[in-house]
């Protein structure tokens, strides 16, 4: 049985969810919220599934992956479900070695770093995207009037775990690359871009109803280093999706300096860090795209009127743009309380 009774594709066209009505530059009656990392290591029923199974098998088992992306949406009764996935995945089905480690992240054996590195990284075959299509359709069958966001990881940062062969703070060697090679960092990037657009395609194809691209390693970019080097690839990897007529969204963390520079690639909603409060970001970005975010993460484990204090601040600086979806800065904390969550959606539903 579906969360829902009403099929997405026939919502989208009479009664689009209040979610997507936001991104596009509407104010629904009510707020949309929804929690990056909503689905995974906070909730007990994701870490009893997960027992026994590599992340990366998690995310391509059609029926796991989809089990996990409609968790968070049965408990909180977010807007939104956002699928299960990680950034590598799409580095994974291309043949690429890469694994996830616990503690750590995202590990290639051989890291990328030269020509003739870039030059063997082999092309994806659209026949691997079958896992994530699949799991796609399960979701929007059970999920309903609900949307599913579609989820993909930008250029710049798929780039830096190859380069770097790992999670890094600073990206020195992936900086390195791209100023001391700028031919080689084209072809990564492209590469990047490539398979980043595949990815997030297969997702609205199989009936995601909006897209984000996440740079969760922007922060170390200068503006300048960011428009000359790594805009045009962000633009790229969503030029692959941009016939297919849904809401685009891009994010990244610690971004705040480049917030114009990332709206510019040409998205619809522009995601918020915590680090910059929503009515600045808003003069950064203009009038013409919405915004999300932008709850600390950090205050999830604060004394609840001291969270609620913060919610509504992040609500009515948010009145400043064209229209507002509640988020956090950044992913949900593993130890976070799902109650905490649970209530916060309600008290942002109520208050809009």
């Amino acid at each position: 049985m579906s969360l829902h009774d009403s099929h997405p594709s026939v919502l989208q066209r009479n009664d689009p969810p209040a979610l997507i009505r936001a991104y596009r530059g509407e104010r629904p009656a009510r707020t949309p919220v929804w929690f990056m990392r909503q689905a995974g290591r906070s909730l007990p029923e994701y870490r009893e599934l997960r027992v026994g199974t590599d992340m990366l098998d998690a995310c391509l088992n059609p029926e796991l992956a989809s089990e996990i992306t409609l968790q968070p949406v049965r408990r909180h009764g977010v807007d939104a479900g956002i699928f299960f996935s990680d950034i590598v995945i799409p580095v994974r089905l291309s043949g690429v070695d890469v694994r996830i480690v616990a503690g750590r992240g995202p590990v290639l054996e051989n890291p990328v770093r030269t020509a003739a590195d870039v030059a063997s990284l082999p092309p994806l075959d659209p026949a691997a995207l079958a896992p994530i299509r699949d799991a796609v359709a399960l979701t929007v069958a059970e999920l309903g009037a609900t949307p599913l966001i579609g989820f993909a990881g930008a250029p710049y940062t798929l780039a830096s775990y190859l380069v770097e062969g790992g999670p890094s703070k600073e990206q020195l060697k992936t900086r390195a690359l791209m100023h001391s090679d700028p031919e080689t960092w084209a072809a990564l990037l492209t590469w990047c871009a490539n398979i980043t657009g595949a990815f997030l395609a297969a997702q609205i194809e199989a009936g995601a109803s909006a897209g984000q691209l996440f740079d969760s390693w922007a922060g170390s970019l200068s503006l300048a280093d960011y428009t000359q080097h790594v805009a045009r690839f962000s633009a790229m990897a969503l030029d692959g999706v941009r016939n297919l007529d849904v809401p685009l969204v891009h994010f990244g963390v610690g971004t705040g300096e480049l917030l114009a520079a990332m709206r510019d690639v040409g998205v619809d909603t522009v995601g918020v860090d915590w680090r910059l409060p929503l009515d600045e970001a808003v003069r950064r970005v203009g009038p013409d795209v919405s915004v999300q975010g932008n709850i600390d993460p950090a205050l999830l484990r604060a004394p609840w009127p001291v969270l609620e204090a913060h919610i509504v601040d992040v609500l009515e600086r948010g009145r400043a743009a064209r229209a507002h979806v509640v988020n956090l800065g950044h992913g949900v904390p593993p130890d976070t309380d799902p109650a905490v969550l649970t209530r916060i959606v309600e008290f942002v539903h109520a208050h809009g």
